[in-house]
């Protein structure tokens, strides 16, 4: 999943995209509200994090421009203020969600995949299953066949991307979208080393292989 912050202070924007990061997820990052307008209005993210106090366009006018040009991207307004007439106003300028500075990432990190989970109106699974491998979101612990599996940050990114799309190809540009933060330059190989490292501890050991590859398609988690 991808994430937009919108956040101009570099100490805090970078806590906060590292966290994201390291979360799983895919982040855009934008330093001013003119900027972040452009993002959000040029492609589709789970959801937005918009600081209030921005240079070029104020975080709450960017959140009224998305609402008027009809993008629903669910978005949490980050704020120093912290009186009920502020988070009122913040709430009535479209946003969905409000937290107040300084905050724990814990907490930044449950209210997004609450707004997620809201945004998307099917309730967000807590354990992805593909036959006897399962993926606990919230622990961030693999298992197959009852033997648990030690995956790297981007391992378990890109495994939960496979299971999610499980039965679907999916292409290296897509991963590079969704696990990376950078468009697909068929020359890099960082999939396919990616991929392999996450087939060895999945499949290694198994007679049946989950994990499969296209030849000039893409790869596929499947467990027919």
């Amino acid at each position: 999943m991808r994430l937009l912050i919108v956040e101009d202070d570099p100490k805090l924007a970078s806590f906060i995209v590292k966290g994201f990061k390291q979360s799983g997820f895919a982040v855009d990052h934008s330093t001013d509200g003119s900027e972040g307008l452009t993002h959000a209005l040029g492609a589709s993210y789970a959801a937005a994090v918009i600081d209030i106090m921005l240079p070029g366009l104020d975080g709450l006018s960017l959140v009224q421009e998305l609402r008027s040009h009809k993008v629903l991207t669910p978005v949490l307004i980050l704020s120093a203020k912290a009186t009920v007439d502020d988070r009122v106003r913040g709430l009535r300028s479209g946003g969905d969600d409000y937290l107040t500075k300084p905050f724990a990432f814990d907490e930044l990190l449950a209210r997004v995949q609450a707004l997620v989970r809201r945004g998307s109106h099917t309730p967000e699974p807590s354990t992805l299953t593909v036959a006897d491998l399962s993926l606990d979101l919230l622990g961030r612990k693999v298992n197959r066949a009852g033997k648990q599996l030690e995956l790297q940050a981007r391992e378990f990114a890109l495994l939960e991307y496979l299971m999610r799309n499980a039965g679907r190809v999916v292409t290296k540009a897509m991963i590079l979208d969704h696990v990376w933060d950078y468009a697909f330059d068929p020359q890099t190989n960082v999939v396919d080393v990616l991929v392999c490292r996450v087939r060895n501890k999945v499949d290694k050991g198994f007679d049946r292989k989950l994990i499969k590859t296209l030849r000039g398609m893409g790869y596929v988690l499947d467990a027919t």
